[in-house]
């Protein structure tokens, strides 16, 4: 995403910051300070800036879009914390391999070129030990369970009717069923995998 659509989504997740402050103190409660945290495709940063507020952790987040990688800065600078917030792609990394202890990508995998290589690259920069998290829709999730979803999450009327159409038109089409994620994870080289339905989505846990 890029110019005005990465800025309505912006406007749009925004809405839903509560659940970017729910998942950034879960994750932390796992995280031992000094932490090196990758947040892969962060879009405007909400995770990244949530996590900085709750303990001392080296954050960087790795984006394709160039307008996401400005707004995330822009809205770290204004919350007071630090991130390293940079663009690039999934699938090449420009990262040492062994770099990070946790890795998150929520809700934004369907959306990769090249699946397979983004899960190798993820695997080659965590340390050996370290944990990776893939957040994301469920191909087989029915439109009820979406709808449902959709109507939790704060919007206006019209960014209601934009977010349904946009999950029918293109985000199922793009979503993966866990049969397709098993065939990719074990193309990468994890040590341990673990898939589990969540709402409407898959939580997908990875252990180097």
């Amino acid at each position: 995403m890029e110019g005005m659509v990465a800025k309505w989504y912006t406007n749009n997740t925004g809405q839903s910051l509560a659940e970017f402050t729910k998942l950034a103190r879960r994750i932390a409660k796992q995280l031992p300070r000094d932490s090196k945290v990758l947040e892969v495709a962060p879009g405007p940063g909400y995770f990244c800036i949530e996590l900085a507020k709750l303990g001392t952790y080296f954050i960087t987040g790795l984006d394709i879009s160039h307008t996401f990688v400005e707004i995330a800065g822009q809205k770290a600078a204004e919350a007071g914390i630090r991130a390293d917030f940079r663009q690039g792609s999934a699938s090449a990394m420009p990262f040492a391999p062994n770099t990070f202890d946790f890795l998150l990508c929520r809700a934004a995998f369907k959306n990769f070129g090249q699946p397979v290589p983004a899960l190798q690259e993820m695997c080659r920069v965590l340390k050996p030990g370290g944990r990776g998290l893939i957040i994301d829709l469920r191909k087989d999730a029915s439109m009820e369970s979406i709808n449902q979803e959709v109507e939790g999450m704060g919007l206006n009327p019209i960014n209601k009717i934009l977010t349904k159409l946009t999950f029918r038109t293109m985000l199922l089409k793009s979503a993966y069923t866990r049969e397709q994620f098993r065939y990719m994870l074990a193309q990468a080289n994890f040590r341990s995998v673990d898939i589990q339905e969540s709402g409407i989505g898959f939580e997908i846990s990875m252990t180097k």
